[in-house]
Order: C-alpha cells, then structure tokens, then sequence
C-alpha cells in the first residue's frame, strides 16, 4: 500500500482582512497570514479598496486594479515584504 499525499496546491481560493492581517485561502486548505504593514499600499488602502481584489497570474497572485498592487502566493509562503520605494 502506498501512502496517500495531498498535492499542494498555492492557487488562490479566498482572501480576507483583519485590522493587522490580509489572510489568503489557498486550494489546498492553508491560510497565509501575513502582516498588512508589510504591504503599504494595502495597509493605507479604503477596505473597500481592499476588497477589490482579483485573481491573476494562472491563480497564484492577486491584484488589485485601482491600488496598482499584485501580490503572488510564492512571495507570501517566503515571508517577502513589499520592495521599500
């Protein structure tokens, strides 16, 4: 008998916000929490800016038009903060 793995999967299913935290829903079941200060534009958006967000990227990143934000789950599982303008 062979052990039975799930894949993992980084696509995007679900993000929401807390005063302190953009949590993402990943396909497999994880939830990344990161910290919003990390994501300035986030941080200082309205939170229906926040809530403006769309799938990118084959699923794997996020967008948000009006903020000219992106974010990839790749750089959110490896703890990269936004590049200091």
């Amino acid at each position: 008998m062979g052990i039975l793995a799930i894949r993992a999967d980084e696509r995007v299913k679900d993000v929401s916000f807390t005063a302190d935290l953009i949590s993402v829903d990943l396909m497999d079941g994880r939830t990344i929490n990161v910290p919003l200060i990390w994501y300035p534009r986030l941080f200082n958006a309205t939170p229906e800016q926040r809530e403006a967000w769309q799938i990118c990227g084959g699923g794997y990143g996020l967008h948000w038009e009006a903020l000219d934000e992106d974010l990839s789950t790749e750089g959110m599982l490896r703890g990269a903060p936004a590049p200091q303008s």
